[in-house]
């Protein structure tokens, strides 16, 4: 679990740096790499988060 959170806290400090040299540079490259860095580490989160639903419910059944 603290894995996993360090690797999505890390992932989303890359996009804003991506964003961030976008910014400085004005290159659209940079914008789009941060947008899917932030896209596909929403998407894990997601699926992060509907596994610990499942995980919860077949618990109380």
């Amino acid at each position: 679990m603290l894995l996993f959170r360090l690797i999505v806290g890390l992932l989303l400090v890359a996009g804003l740096l991506c964003f961030a040299v976008f910014v400085a540079t004005g290159r659209p490259i940079w914008r789009r790499r941060s947008i899917l860095i932030i896209k596909w580490t929403l998407v894990a989160l997601l699926g992060f988060a509907a596994v610990l639903v499942l995980e919860r419910m077949t618990v109380l059944l």
